[in-house]
């Protein structure tokens, strides 16, 4: 069985990341949650509102004898403007 890894990242949209490294070599899984925040549970529309604390993540899980991490994290800041804060990619 092959080595897996594991890698939590937020960038925005979760969705728009989730297509994006569904389709990259080597990934397992892209699995779209929340991480952080104050609220059990929450519902999409009050994350995206703003009333939890919560950001949009995406769980990566990959094989590393076929994506690097270096890979998966240079395909994430290609996507991913860390100046600007809920909007990222196609959400601009």
């Amino acid at each position: 069985m092959e080595k897996r890894n594991k890698i939590v990242l937020g960038g925005g949209c979760f969705w728009c990341a989730e297509a994006v490294f569904a389709l990259q070599k080597g990934v397992i899984s892209a699995t779209c949650g929340y991480a952080g925040g104050e609220t059990p549970n929450p519902t999409y529309e009050q994350v995206s509102n703003g009333e939890t604390g919560h950001a949009e993540v995406v769980e990566i899980e990959y094989d590393p004898s076929i994506a690097s991490l270096s890979a998966i994290l240079k395909t994430f800041f290609a996507m991913h403007d860390p100046t600007s804060l809920n909007r990222q990619g196609n959400d601009v």
